[in-house]
């Protein structure tokens, strides 16, 4: 099962990887300037720290109600070196049938926190209602609230859960980086060596 899950992410990552080297996408020098980042291969081969990140990076811009989670989740992988790949597909969390339960949820969480921890927030009487579920209101102010705390609290739990199932399965979620990138450690310092 590992090894069909593996082959499986190998042909997703290096088909995405041969669409952003198109002959099309090359020829936009504006866009250039924004997917050269993306091509350092060490953020699309998963080890234990760049897999944690990205999925943390993932998992907390799905939360948000925002258009465009995914550019947004492979620009902040580019930035904190985190695994591209899953970052975008932790975003896949909230889809058009998901989305819905997911508000709703985050609407009750923040109305939660807001009545048994005694939270304050701003915009706390002022109701807003989903498009075409008329009879369905909440509160801006829980619903702000409950996002937010929804995204930290999964950007948190992401690690733990990432570090124990690559101890439990070391094979799925290597501990160090691509083989690529120790080769070049181990060049440089054969390199200084022999200038020593």
């Amino acid at each position: 099962m590992i090894t069909t899950l593996k082959k499986r992410y190998l042909r997703i990552v290096r088909s995405a990887y041969r669409v952003l080297l198109s002959p099309r996408l090359r020829k936009r020098v504006w866009l250039q300037k924004i997917i050269a980042p993306m091509f350092d291969r060490e953020l699309w081969h998963p080890c234990r720290e760049t897999v944690s990140t990205g999925l943390a990076v993932g998992l907390f811009v799905s939360m948000l109600p925002i258009p465009g989670q995914m550019l947004l989740a492979a620009f902040g992988a580019v930035k904190l070196r985190a695994n591209i790949p899953l970052s975008i597909a932790a975003c896949w969390v909230t889809n058009p049938f998901t989305q819905v339960p997911i508000m709703i949820f985050q609407a009750r969480f923040g109305t939660f926190l807001r009545e048994h921890l005694g939270v304050e927030v701003p915009f706390g009487n002022i109701t807003a209602s989903l498009p075409g579920i008329s009879q369905l209101q909440f509160d801006v102010g829980s619903f702000i609230l409950g996002f937010l705390s929804l995204a930290f609290l999964l950007l948190l739990l992401t690690y733990p859960f990432v570090y124990v199932l690559s101890a439990i399965l070391p094979k799925l979620i290597p501990k160090r980086r691509y083989q690529r990138a120790r080769a070049k450690i181990i060049a440089r310092r054969e390199s200084n060596n022999q200038s020593s």
